[in-house]
């Protein structure tokens, strides 16, 4: 059945109105939500500025789903990154595609495969579950060791694919939408099948992809932490009122806890800035009384830091590297010896 567009006003006469996905293909002459079929009628819904919610995408097919005006639907933008305020990370919410698994492919199977075929595609990658896709968005449902152990349970001695997965309460999620909100499901089923915004299935969260993740944000996390903590101790006492206030103007309050982290190198940088800027960071260095500690280095390694401590607060989804966690290692060590 081939696509067939609703006009203008049948479509602005949704709005405010709810509608189930079944009835919303059906004016489209659709019956199945595919690759093709889902990026054409949200711009056809988005021309006319509307959107469905929950997300037309990935909604149950028996939710109800409400028209409502685009801009009314939450979705996040990737922000430009800027300097993040000491003392506020994370600075925005860890979401699904930031999980390296969930835009990295996924294995499935098609409804007119075997069950012997996924069963080995299953033991040779060690998966507990499979999806069962037809195209690249039409989800059929999951294959688990667990599902195909119950028709052998009940007496089957040659089960098929179609009586051996799993059809309801699949875990879907879109790429956009926070991770901490869908915790549950992966606990609850073991999988997270995600979905890009225009409806293709793009890679899958597992408990060990969760685990890995967090490690991976959890060190650099807490050394960063660390590292602000013993900057806070080592400069604050020295250089908060006037240094500050130098730095800031003078209607500033010279709380050095108010800083950002980037102006903690301000503070102490005497090769940028103007005359009088370069001078300010002279006397607070001075102030310190670090005579052993070569000035440019410290000042190097804190800039370093800084750049460290953005792509952390940002959640970039590129791993640190072993060189920049030994980097916030051997600078916390250092604010360590000088407290």
């Amino acid at each position: 059945m081939s696509l067939s567009l609703p006009s203008r006003q049948e479509l602005l006469d949704l709005k405010g109105k709810t509608i189930r996905v079944p009835a919303l293909l059906e004016m489209f002459g659709e019956r199945v939500r595919n690759y093709q079929t889902v990026p054409l009628i949200q711009e056809a819904l988005h021309e006319v500025g509307l959107d469905t919610h929950p997300s037309f995408t990935t909604c149950g097919l028996k939710t109800d789903m409400l028209i409502v005006p685009q801009a009314a639907v939450p979705f996040v933008e990737e922000e430009a990154e800027e300097e993040v305020q000491t003392g506020t990370l994370p600075q925005q919410p860890l979401r699904i595609g930031d999980v390296p698994s969930a835009r990295a492919g996924i294995d499935s199977v098609t409804s007119k495969s075997s069950l012997r075929s996924a069963v080995y595609t299953m033991r040779v990658k060690n998966y507990s579950q499979l999806p069962v896709i037809d195209g690249l968005a039409d989800l059929k449902g999951v294959v688990t060791w667990d599902s195909i152990t119950a028709r052998y349970e009940i007496g089957e001695t040659s089960p098929t694919l179609a009586k051996s997965m799993v059809r309801d309460g699949i875990p879907v999620a879109e790429v956009h939408q926070e991770l901490f909100t869908r915790l549950p499901e992966i606990r609850r089923h073991g999988y997270l099948l995600v979905r890009e915004n225009s409806g293709v299935f793009v890679g899958i969260i597992t408990g060990s992809d969760i685990a890995k993740r967090f490690h991976n944000i959890a060190l650099p996390f807490f050394l960063v932490g660390e590292i602000e903590f013993r900057l806070r101790k080592c400069l604050g006492p020295k250089l908060a009122g006037d240094s500050v206030k130098k730095l800031k103007g003078e209607s500033h309050s010279g709380d050095f806890s108010k800083l950002m982290f980037g102006e903690y190198v301000k503070l102490l940088d005497c090769e940028q800035g103007n005359g009088k800027q370069r001078l300010n960071a002279v006397e607070n260095w001075k102030l310190l009384g670090w005579g052993g500690v070569d000035r440019s280095q410290f000042v190097a390694q804190l800039d370093r830091v800084r750049v460290i401590r953005n792509q952390i607060a940002h959640f970039d989804e590129k791993a640190l590297s072993d060189q920049q966690i030994d980097e916030l290692k051997e600078f916390s060590g250092l604010l360590k010896q000088l407290l």
